[in-house]
């Protein structure tokens, strides 16, 4: 009779999961859903507009509007896999997501977050041929090798995504509670039956030492970046230099540090306040600000958009004012 019961329990584990409620309060349920609710189409419409932009406007036809391009897709995707989730459980009072929902939570989210910091590092590189090596850019940003990077990111995060949902679900589990407003890997290790679960603590590894390397190239990147900009005579050429350059290390920063306490730190098996927090800086805030201090602090972008939005009146300006 216990071997049955414990048999349905299983069932009932692999059938579905429990997702961290925000509230119990029907009130904060609501105001959670309009929060996540204005967030979510504020993050849309900026990565829209930006994608927009880059494809309308031949003036942005570049390897950095390209990436841009790119990385503001890879956005949209990585809101989109957990935003609306949580917008619909707590519209609706509940907490669950089915077993294939939780599966493919885990797939896109490694998908479109290894994109993005893989698409980060190829923009460093591309930041530094333009200024350490501008001579040689046309030949080395090519269109060819501007397609084979972009490929190589979606190629390895779909490689990863795919390791990291056959590793999560490897193991059996013992409890459905997972303590994260999404399903989130090292959540999910915490409800594994085993104490170990090898395939998937080894992706999660794998990921940690290549987005360290990722990161180190980054720093090494920009040191030789900062050091060409300071040789730089004009004063307005070094502020160009720096204004495509600082909110570039300013994201790949917040990514970096969120993540890595995210994965890396201590588990613990009751629901923490950090362990939310850092989870929603690291998923949740760079798709929101990517738009932002990357291209609708752009002149050639704010004209783009004019351009597309029919603002043809407006001064840059007056533009600026609008959209920020």
């Amino acid at each position: 009779m216990g071997a049955k019961k414990q048999s349905i329990i299983n069932q009932s584990f692999h059938s579905e999961f429990l997702l961290l409620e925000f509230s119990e309060v029907r009130e904060l349920q609501i105001l959670h859903f309009f929060v996540f609710l204005v967030y979510y189409l504020a993050t849309v419409t900026g990565n829209l507009l930006i994608i927009s932009a880059v494809a309308s406007d031949h003036r942005l036809h570049t390897p950095m509007y390209f990436f841009l391009m790119n990385l503001a897709m890879q956005d949209l995707g990585l809101v989109s896999v957990i935003i609306p989730k949580s917008m619909a459980n707590s519209l609706m009072n509940t907490r669950h997501i089915s077993y294939f929902g939780c599966v493919a939570q885990v797939f896109f989210f490694m998908f479109f977050q290894s994109s993005d910091f893989s698409l980060l590092t190829v923009m460093a590189y591309d930041r530094y041929i333009a200024i350490c090596n501008p001579l040689q850019y046309e030949m080395l940003m090519n269109k060819q090798a501007c397609i084979q990077m972009i490929a190589s990111v979606w190629i390895t995060g779909f490689l990863y995504g795919a390791l990291n949902a056959g590793g999560s679900f490897a193991s059996s589990f013992c409890s459905n509670v997972v303590n994260q407003f999404f399903c989130e890997i090292p959540q999910l290790l915490k409800l594994v039956c085993s104490d170990v679960n090898q395939i998937e603590i080894g992706a999660v590894l794998l990921g940690v030492v290549l987005a360290f390397c990722c990161f180190i190239f980054i720093i090494i990147t920009y040191v030789q970046i900062f050091t060409s900009v300071l040789r730089i005579p004009s004063t307005k050429g070094r502020q160009k230099a720096f204004s495509t350059c600082l909110p570039h290390l300013t994201v790949v920063s917040i990514f970096v540090c969120s993540g890595f306490f995210t994965y890396l730190k201590p588990t613990s098996n009751t629901p923490s306040h950090l362990d939310l927090a850092f989870s929603m800086i690291y998923s949740m805030v760079p798709p929101l600000i990517n738009p932002i201090i990357y291209s609708m602090r752009n002149k050639e972008v704010k004209n783009a958009l004019s351009k597309l939005l029919g603002l043809r009146h407006f001064s840059l300006n007056n533009f600026s004012s609008l959209i920020l």
